[in-house]
């Protein structure tokens, strides 16, 4: 029997890689949907036992237009994008791709973070006062040294694991909260673990996000998570938009108490009128946020690299589980 899987998205050139990967009993198709899965016809998604999703959302109603559908591979390490509760009622597996871009994501992050302390982005032009430029530094409470900062991270998963270790190079005081971990994980790094979220943010003069967006994490970083953080904190946000409220954000910055940002990633993404007020603020650079806030759009994981990694690692897992039977990377149904 061949098997039939999808990719709609038109991400590569062809499919050669993936029918390689996936052997001579799998037949692979590739459309171009330009927005949904919507625009994939009726006849190919009766067709389809695995499916590929990159930038694509899989809500419920498309997954009833798949009736033969067992395994859907998220080309990333983000599963949001799929109704996994619908998937689960229809003994779907859902996988996702953890391992790659667990550098560049860790590097960006990082960046994100030593460029705000270094106060990078408050040089952005010669200063003139008179006729000529005036070369000379620029005072911030943005600007710190390393080794009197606390650097915290919440979710020591593969990303955070690395960004604690760039964070421990560079001299910070690295601590983390991660309540899924098991005991040891502190002292095989060496780094603190905070038993609680509070206590992570009154140690975190660096606050880096690299939890997954689940039922628990959304909207984790609020207004009071953001009250706990010492006074001139920097928060940088590399996993997902919603763990971290934006409208709370723009206040703690307005009135000081957050001395900068980065981020990467946004709570509707790309950003869509009307957008938070802050981005607004960033769009019309508004000389309050000058060198303060930096947004990126979602590239951490941007390298050649990457991109090779995520289609090799997407065709493995889909070769492992729908073909072969295994539970590669299956993301558990009951997972928050």
């Amino acid at each position: 029997m061949v098997l039939t899987v999808l990719e709609p998205e038109g991400m590569y050139p062809d499919t050669a890689l993936e029918r390689e990967v996936l052997g001579p009993g799998v037949r692979v198709l590739q459309a171009h949907a330009a927005g949904s899965l919507a625009e994939v016809p009726d006849s190919v998604c009766e067709q389809v036992e695995g499916l590929f999703i990159f930038r694509l959302w899989l809500p419920a109603e498309q997954i009833a237009r798949f009736p033969r559908l067992r395994v859907v591979v998220r080309m990333g390490v983000g599963y949001d994008r799929v109704d996994r509760a619908a998937c689960a009622a229809r003994g779907i597996a859902v996988c996702n791709v953890p391992d790659y871009g667990t550098q560049e994501v860790a590097d960006h992050a990082v960046s994100l973070a030593l460029a705000l302390r270094r106060g990078l982005f408050l040089h952005h032009e010669l200063q003139r006062e008179g006729p000529s430029p005036v070369w000379r530094y620029v005072d911030s409470k943005l600007i710190r040294r390393a080794e009197v900062q606390g650097f915290g991270i919440l979710g020591l998963g593969r990303i955070g694991t690395a960004v604690a270790l760039r964070a421990k190079a560079f001299g910070f005081r690295v601590g983390f909260f991660d309540p899924y971990l098991p005991n040891g994980v502190d002292r095989a790094l060496g780094i603190t673990r905070f038993r609680t979220l509070p206590e992570l943010m009154r140690h975190s003069d660096v606050l880096s996000i690299h939890a997954p967006l689940t039922r628990t994490t959304r909207g984790l970083v609020d207004a009071a998570a953001l009250r706990e953080l010492p006074r001139d904190a920097v928060v940088v946000n590399t996993a997902r938009g919603p763990i971290l409220d934006i409208d709370a954000l723009e206040q703690a910055m307005r009135d000081g108490h957050v001395a900068g940002a980065g981020l990467d990633v946004l709570p509707v993404e790309p950003p869509v009128d009307p957008v938070p007020n802050l981005l607004a603020e960033y769009r019309a650079r508004a000389p309050w946020l000058r060198g303060r806030l930096v947004v990126t759009p979602h590239s951490a994981f941007h390298t050649p690299e990457a991109w090779d990694d995520i289609r090799l690692k997407s065709a493995e897992t889909m070769r492992d589980v729908l073909v072969e039977g295994l539970r590669t990377n299956v993301i558990p149904p009951e997972a928050d």
